[in-house]
This record gives structure tokens, C-alpha cells and sequence, in this order.
């Protein structure tokens, strides 16, 4: 069995430090960046923030803000990993000519051309391909088994080597989506907090129209934040789980050309 395999993707350790790294970048930028003091009314960021000034305002979300940042940072973090992963992955070329030249090369009996283009195209689809050839080879010169044997042989090599590419094209997917749900989550912790203080502006006679406000703005800037590390999460999730469905595809369909190929050549 060939032990090729793409590499790639964050280990779990490498993935909770940059998470962690994350959040710390997420408190700076609320306290440095956000709280910054020229922000607000006689610099003090106890004070109202500026007339539209934004940073002062997203401030005012209060400490559920870092964590929303962190948020948004991490599946950025995690955006980048999954497209320089997924790009060593697919290779040099364009997968559906690479498909297309494999099924031309094995259709004229040039094998060796074959895992030449496969050293040459680099990512999990060639290293598939690579493996199921040299299977081809081995079962075309061997004279101990029948053709179904044969065959069944070479199918079991393709599933084999498929089955270590895949674990790192899907790899890290799984959080990007779980943050496409905790970042609603703990955006609605923010909300609800924000209600909570406006309630209590209008719970004690005439309303602190002041303290309502700041409520309303806090709850506002939570739901912004968590909304939008949401949709972020899942249009990448979304984006990165097509790429891995079309690599995929492609696995499938230079499997089945091999097994054809050899079914048809072999007696």
C-alpha cells in the first residue's frame, strides 16, 4: 500500500492556542483600540462616546465584545488555514483535466506517463491515483490470482489511500461550523444583558433615558458582532465543504477510470 499522504491543517493543540491567541487579541483591541480614552467625551471612557465615533460605541457592547472579537478572529484564523490546506491539497493543475488527461493516458496503455502527470499534478488526488497505479502495475504482472481477485485488489488500494486524504480535506470543518452556532449564542448573552439594563432604566419610575439607551446600544452591538461571526462561519464552512465535495468527486471518478481501465486491459 503506497503511504503517501497530503499533509496539512491544525493539529488540536496548534488550533486551541490559536484560539487562545485569538482571544487576547480580542481583549487588546477592546481595551487599546476600542477603549481608547480619544473616543469618548472628555477621554474618559466611562463618558459617552464621540458623536459617530463607532469604536467608542462598539465599546460600549461591553465585555461580551472581546469575546465576539475573538470570535470573528478565530474564524478567520481558521479561514486561511482550511484555503492553504485545501489548496496543497487539490495540486499544480486543475483537477477535472487532470482527470480528463488520466482517462487519455490509461485509454492508450501509457501507465508510466500516468504517474509521471501524478508526480507533477502533487496534492490528495494525484497521491489516490499514484496508489491505484501502482496497483495496476502489481496485479498486471501477477499470475496468482484470477481478474477478480485482481480487481478487488486494486479497489481495496483506492479506498485505502482515499481514506488518508480525506480525514485532512474535511479536518477543522467541524469548528468552523460549531462556531456558526456559538457565535449567535454568545451574542444573545450579550443581547439579553443589554435588555436587561434597559429594563431596569424603566423599572423605578420616570425611565433614565440615558441608562436605556446604553442598554439598547449594548444589546444592538452584541447582536451585530455574534450575527456576524455567524454568517462568516458558515459561508466558509459552506464554500470549503463544496471544494471537498468536488475533490472528492474527483477521487471517485479516477478510481472508477483505473478499475475500467484494468477491467478492460486484463484478461
Amino acid at each position: 500500500m503506497s503511504s503517501r499522504k497530503t499533509a496539512g491543517g491544525f493539529s488540536a493543540l496548534v488550533g486551541a492556542i490559536a484560539i487562545v491567541i485569538a482571544l487576547v487579541i480580542g481583549i487588546v483591541i477592546y481595551k487599546y483600540i476600542l477603549g481608547n480614552p480619544a473616543n469618548f467625551i472628555d477621554n474618559n471612557p466611562e463618558n459617552e462616546p464621540l458623536q459617530g465615533n463607532y469604536l467608542g460605541i462598539v465599546y460600549k457592547g461591553g465585555f461580551i465584545v472581546p469575546m465576539l472579537i475573538a470570535v470573528n478572529i478565530t474564524v478567520l484564523i481558521y479561514m486561511f488555514e482550511r484555503f492553504i490546506t485545501l489548496s496543497i491539497a487539490k495540486g499544480k493543475g486543475n483537477l477535472n483535466a487532470f482527470v480528463t488527461k488520466l482517462k487519455d493516458l490509461l485509454a492508450s496503455g501509457n501507465i508510466e506517463e500516468a504517474k509521471e502527470a501524478c508526480e507533477t499534478q502533487k496534492g490528495s488526488l494525484a497521491n489516490v491515483v499514484a496508489a491505484g497505479l501502482e496497483k495496476y502495475e502489481l496485479m498486471a504482472n501477477d499470475t496468482t490470482l484470477d481478474k477478480e481477485q485482481k480487481i478487488e485488489s486494486i479497489k481495496k488500494e483506492l479506498e485505502e489511500a482515499t481514506s488518508l486524504e480525506l480525514p485532512m480535506l474535511s479536518k477543522n470543518l467541524p469548528v468552523l461550523s460549531t462556531i456558526a452556532s456559538i457565535s449567535v449564542l454568545v451574542g444573545l448573552i450579550g443581547t439579553v444583558m443589554g435588555m436587561i439594563k434597559s429594563f431596569g432604566a424603566m423599572s423605578h419610575g420616570a425611565p433614565d433615558t440615558a441608562q436605556l439607551a446604553a442598554g439598547i446600544s449594548e444589546a444592538l452591538i452584541n447582536t451585530v458582532l455574534g450575527i456576524s461571526g455567524s454568517c462568516l462561519a458558515i459561508i466558509f464552512y459552506n464554500f470549503f465543504n463544496t471544494k471537498v465535495d468536488q475533490m472528492t468527486h474527483s477521487m471517485d471518478e479516477a478510481s472508477f477510470t483505473i478499475v475500467q481501465d484494468f477491467s478492460k486491459s486484463v484478461k
